[in-house]
């Protein structure tokens, strides 16, 4: 006989061995947004680093990086937190759109849903008697039927559990978080050469801390994904510090 479970059994399985924890719901919150937080950034400071080549003014220079990269910083990190915030409300009432024509169906074409089920099941390895019997037990069970239909019918992941307005602001303070790590040098320092190089230092050790929580989140080899995050960074940086030398003086 199966051992029966309890629900604290089960959440410390899944903490112990597979290092699930409230981070880890929101570490693509985290990642994303603190990726194109350094890159948006980044582009600002090797934008105007760029275009100062050559000039002999310092101090106007740096006061410009900082004044564009914070203004930037906040406006881009509002509006992608936003975005992630409305993307997710509206992949909800998508979701529930399609949830109740689901319930609707399994009730009214309890028939037709019922045959549907059955080649879903043999589609992923059962046999015949095996999907009919599983079709008959799902059946019985219409929450867990309708689940059934959405994940493997229509393919659509369940959302329900997401918050987004949580979702956003954890988006909106990564960005500005590693956002703002470019920009730090400037806070210190007016030579602006020597400060940029700092700033590409800074930039360099962020990506690759997003790098490493990359690693985390996807499974895949740590360095690879270190390299990974680091080289499409620097590609970004370079075009953004390019840019900028055609409008030195």
């Amino acid at each position: 006989m199966i051992k029966k479970l309890t629900k604290q059994e089960m959440e410390h399985h899944l903490q112990e061995k597979h290092t699930l924890s409230m981070l880890s719901d929101y570490i693509k919150e985290l990642v994303y947004g603190g990726i194109d937080g350094i890159v948006t950034t980044f582009a600002v400071v090797a934008g105007f680093s760029g275009a100062s080549l050559g000039s002999q003014s310092t101090v106007v220079p740096v006061i410009s990086v900082l004044l564009f990269g914070i203004a930037n910083l906040f406006a881009d990190g509002l509006s992608m937190g936003l975005g992630n915030y409305l993307a997710l409300r509206t992949e909800k009432s998508v979701y529930r759109k399609e949830k109740a024509k689901e319930e609707y169906e399994v009730v009214h074409s309890k028939e037709a849903e019922m045959a549907e089920t059955k080649f879903l099941l043999m589609e992923k390895g059962f046999t015949d008697e095996q999907a009919q019997t599983l079709t008959e037990i799902y059946s019985q069970n219409p929450t867990y039927w309708v689940e059934f239909m959405m994940n493997y019918e229509l393919e659509m992941p369940n959302p329900e559990g997401t918050n987004p307005m949580v979702n956003g602001m954890i988006t909106f303070v990564s960005f500005c978080l590693f956002g703002a790590v470019p920009l730090l040098p400037y806070l210190f320092k007016t030579e602006i050469y020597d400060t940029f190089y700092l700033s590409c230092i800074a930039t360099l050790i962020a990506l690759g801390v997003l790098g490493y929580l990359r690693s985390r989140v996807t499974g895949r080899s740590m360095i690879k994904s270190i390299l990974e995050t680091v080289l499409i960074g620097s590609v970004a940086a370079f075009v953004a510090y390019f840019v900028g030398t055609l409008f030195r003086h």
